[in-house]
Order: structure tokens, then sequence, then C-alpha cells
């Protein structure tokens, strides 16, 4: 019966956003202007987005759109390229921490109210659920708007666990030690060749997952008063060790060098039980791999603890916020944020057909949001959470964490080291800012 009712409630959004009308802007009629839109690639996202842009379009027959998808992985790097060359894109989103130094830097204009359709900053703000655009407010202006919020749980396949003669409904790990020990049941090795892991962390991102397992323990990414750098030794090192021992130099449970522990969940091919991920791979699952999904055997718990944690801590939440270049003129930045407005007013549709979470507070109240497999679990630990850092610095300061966990990780290096190496050059980083 739920699954009925939710497949009604479906159909229900996809007509009504088919019925939506896009907003005439009057400072657009009879004029000529090209919009140019870079975005991360998400199958399921472009076949909605070019639909409002067409309905945008025809609404306002003198404005064309290039829309332009690349690999998330690259993304950054070829905006940062464009807007290098002077020729950056009129509209793009990246992931918070990627797009801030763009902010910081005098790249993104503030949202235009009037083409935005709102009345005032406090009033985009009102919109939102507390908190959710303090990274692109500056000067009590906004300079952007969420596409999408995303914080991660853990994704654990029911049949693997059984398999190893787990109970998935009671020996789902809640712990980070507890992580390694159902790792280390469920794994399959031909000598030293891992043929099945566990679980495998979601390799970059470490200011996203691995930094929240510091905060766990006491530790800081940078000290409240943005003095000190990678604060508390014991909490890091503590951590440091959990990878090694995690690695191939250790118990050989995953590496980065492995198959994205997300992409190898969803093939179901008795590959990984476990990954983290957020609510938007649910619709990916239910696409890549339908008869997975319809099974039921896959379920989502929260994000692991360790046993001796000072807090809770879940995994940090990011954001991708849509931004439009200051360097294109007003009528060109105008055309773009009325455009932008007006896709991301399909919030239930974005997350009935892509699984992303826009964090209104009306969607975060709505019954499509609550109808959505495992949404409460999203729910819960977001509320205890923060957002990933984003100072304009973020970029460097994940490649240096980047580098310092897999050097530990991979080659062999002792965790102090990595830890002494990792301050030193956080701290250059952000005295360069």
């Amino acid at each position: 019966m739920k699954r009925i009712a939710f497949a009604l409630l479906a159909l229900a959004f996809v007509a009504a956003s088919l019925s939506a009308q896009a907003p005439v802007v009057p400072e657009l009629k009879g004029k000529t202007v090209e919009i140019t839109i870079w975005t991360h690639e998400d199958v399921n996202r472009t076949a909605i987005e070019k639909r409002y842009i067409d309905e945008f379009t025809k609404a306002n027959p003198g404005v064309k759109v290039n829309y332009v998808t690349y690999p998330s992985g690259k993304i950054k790097d070829i905006v940062t390229a464009g807007f290098a060359a002077g020729n950056g894109p009129d509209i793009f989103n990246l992931e918070i921490f990627d797009a801030y130094p763009f902010l910081a830097e005098g790249f993104v204009a503030p949202v235009d109210l009037k083409a935005s359709g709102y009345k005032s900053y406090k009033d985009i703000e009102a919109k939102y659920v507390s908190g959710m655009l303090a990274p692109v407010v500056e000067g009590g202006k906004v300079y952007g708007l969420p596409l999408e919020l995303t914080n991660w749980a853990l994704f654990i396949n029911r049949k693997m666990f059984r398999a190893a003669g787990l109970d998935p409904e009671k020996d789902w790990p809640k712990t980070w030690e507890e992580v390694r020990s159902v790792s280390e049941k469920i794994a399959k090795r031909d000598g030293q060749i891992l043929l099945r892991r566990g679980f495998d962390f979601r390799y970059p991102y470490y200011l996203t997952s691995v930094v929240p397992m510091v905060e766990q323990l006491g530790g800081e990414l940078v000290s409240k008063d943005g003095k000190k750098v990678a604060v508390g030794d014991a909490a890091w090192l503590k951590v440091f060790e959990y990878f090694r021992d995690f690695g191939p130099n250790g118990r050989n449970l995953g590496s980065p060098t492995y198959t994205a522990a997300r992409k190898a969940f969803d093939l179901d091919k008795d590959e990984i039980a476990m990954s983290l991920s957020g609510l938007y791979q649910i619709p990916r699952l239910k696409a890549a791999n339908p008869a997975f999904y319809d099974s039921k055997e896959w379920m989502v718990v929260p994000f692991p603890q360790w046993k001796d944690a000072k807090k809770v801590v879940p995994n940090n939440y990011y954001g991708h916020y849509y931004m439009v270049s200051s360097q294109e003129p007003k009528l060109q930045q105008q055309a773009s944020w009325a455009l932008v407005s007006y896709m991301l007013s399909h919030g239930e549709e974005y997350l009935e057909q892509v699984g992303i979470v826009q964090p209104t507070k009306a969607l975060m109240e709505s019954a499509a949001f609550k109808a959505m497999p495992y949404s409460d679990v999203f729910a819960k630990d977001l509320a205890k959470a923060h957002i990933v850092y984003y100072g304009a610095s973020s970029t460097k300061i994940d490649a240096l964490l980047k580098e310092a966990f897999e050097s530990v990780m991979l080659s062999g290096v002792e965790p102090a080291k990595a830890l002494e190496k990792l301050r030193k050059s956080m701290a250059e980083a952000l005295a360069d800012e």
C-alpha cells in the first residue's frame, strides 16, 4: 500500500511540474541573451533541468541557454580554468568548499532579487532551514541558491551480511570499530588480492567524512578562533592509525585504488557490502539496478561513531549552490538568476526524480520528503551535523588531507609524521588567505 501511495505521489509531482508556468521576465522582452550553464553530470537531473530550460526559453524567446555537463571529478578544474581565461560560465554549481573561493575572490554576483522573485535577502533566508545559506551570505547579501544539500549515511547489502553469517537488522555497525570487524568477516581474498570488501571509504572526500571521525574524538580541523589547525593530537593520530590498519598495508580491507565503493555497491555483484552515500543514491540505485532496488535487500543506517566518542558527529553535510558570474553584463545576470530561481522552484520533483534535497522548510516538512525511503535516517543525522569546512583555502586543505591520509594508508608514512606535515601545510595555506 505504501509503495502504491508513493507511486501516486510521484505521478502527482510530475504532473504538477509539467503544468508549471515559467515566468516572463519583463527586462528580457525584445532582448537577446545567451546563457551558459556548467554543472556536474547527473542523468536524472539533466533530463528535468533541460525541460525547465525549454519552458523558460519558450516564455522568454530572446534567451538561448547552453547547458553543459562535466564529470564531478573534473568540473572544479574546468570552472577554475574558465574564469582564469576570462571565459567562465554564466551559471555554475560546485560543492561549497570548491565554490566558496570563487565567492571570496569576487567572481560571484549576489542574487538579483527582482529577477528571482524575492522581496529581500531576508525573504530568501526565511525560505530555507536555518543555517543552510550561511556559506553564501556575505555582507547581508545572498550569493547562491541551493540546488541540493547532502549528508551521507551507511548503505548496507543485506544478502552479503547473511552470507557472512550476520543478521543485518542486528549486526549493522554502529561504531567504527564494528565497521572494521564486520568488514573482516565479509572480506574475501585470493592471496593478497581483495576480491570482496565489507566497507570502503568515499575517497577523496576527506573533509566530508573523515574530519567528522576526528571531531567525534574531540579533535578539530581548525580551531574556533582560526588560529590553530589539526587540533587534538590523540584524535588525529587515532584516525590516521585506523586508516593505516584498514588499508592494503594493514588488514587489507580497502583502498583508494579500488573501484569506487558507491558504484560497486549499486551493481550488487558480491563486491562490497557497505558504502557511504546520500539520499540521492536511492534513485540512482533504482536506475542502475532496478532488480536490486526492488528486492529490498538493502538498507540505510546512521553514520558510524567511535566506541569512545566524546560527542556525536554525523557526516558533514555539503551543498551545491547555483551561482551566477559577476563578470557578465547586468542583463545576463538577471536572466541567469531568473532561470535559476525557476529551476529551483521544482523542489519536489528534484527530490522524487533525482533524490536531491533542497533544504527549504517546505520540502523538509513535506509528505514528499517523508515518503522517500530512509529519509528519516538522513534527516536525523542532519539535525546533529554541521556543514563541511568551506574557507577560502578549503580546496587546498582537502588536497592536503588526501595527501596525508593516503601517505599513511598507501606509502607507510608514520601517522605522527603525516600529522606534523599536515599541520604545517595547513597553517601555511590559511596564512595565505
